[in-house]
């Protein structure tokens, strides 16, 4: 998979990219991440990608022109266009598993009240939100973007039957509790049934404990569990 991202602070990504899972994949060459700056497509001595409102309001908008130039260069496949935005479809598994079956994706970074909507319409791109909150810039978003997708890949994670129990693989539930040793902390003990051997009951434990754990966290949730 190659992944393009396009962002007017490219020296945030490097140091995530170089570590874990992902530095392993890049390095690897599962998956191809090219970050590019924004400002290398904007025009006239500052660089400006961003202007002011049209209608007024606090804040600048980043500018369609340099956007549609950056994406174009990318021609003929510039992928699946995703424009991070608090204002998009909430990143969830769903969408992780349709984004890896693509072969390139690019992903837009927003700044400052965010995108001039004839980046959305035309290129045409699609907004993605990590959540119902705001944060000051994209880069975040696209990074979470990048590891979620990347750690689906096949070769990324040794066995790739974990991926199974993961939170979210079923819809409406979340990943069971995980204890390790040793078996009692401070007072606090393992549940007897995971140290019995008895694979049956350890994983009907962990179904009920699983249901729990979702109505406990997220009740929003546990209707479809």
């Amino acid at each position: 998979m190659r992944i393009d991202v396009i962002t007017i602070f490219p020296g945030l990504f490097p140091p995530f990219l170089s570590e874990s899972l992902l530095g392993k994949a890049i390095g690897s060459g599962v998956v191809d991440v090219r970050v590019h700056d924004l400002r290398d497509w904007a025009t006239g001595p500052h660089r400006s990608v961003d202007d002011a409102s049209f209608g007024g309001g606090p804040g600048m908008v980043l500018k369609p022109e340099p956007l549609f130039a950056a994406v174009e260069s990318l021609d003929p496949d510039r992928g699946r266009v995703l424009a991070m935005s608090p204002a998009g479809r909430r990143l969830d598994q769903r969408l992780v598993a349709e984004l890896v079956a693509e072969s390139h994706l690019t992903l837009l970074c927003g700044r400052y009240e965010g995108f001039d909507e004839r980046v959305i319409d035309g290129l045409p791109a699609e907004e993605v939100s990590i959540g119902d909150y705001v944060l000051s810039g994209g880069e975040l978003p696209a990074l979470v973007v990048i590891e979620a997708v990347t750690r689906l890949l096949p070769g990324v994670i040794g066995r790739q039957e974990s991926h199974a129990c993961d939170s979210f693989s079923e819809p409406g539930l979340l990943d069971h509790p995980h204890y390790t040793r040793p078996q009692e902390f401070r007072g606090l003990a393992t549940p007897e049934v995971l140290v019995s051997g008895d694979h049956a009951a350890i994983e009907t434990w962990r179904r009920e404990a699983a249901r729990a754990k979702t109505a406990r966290n997220r009740p929003d949730l546990a209707g479809g569990g």
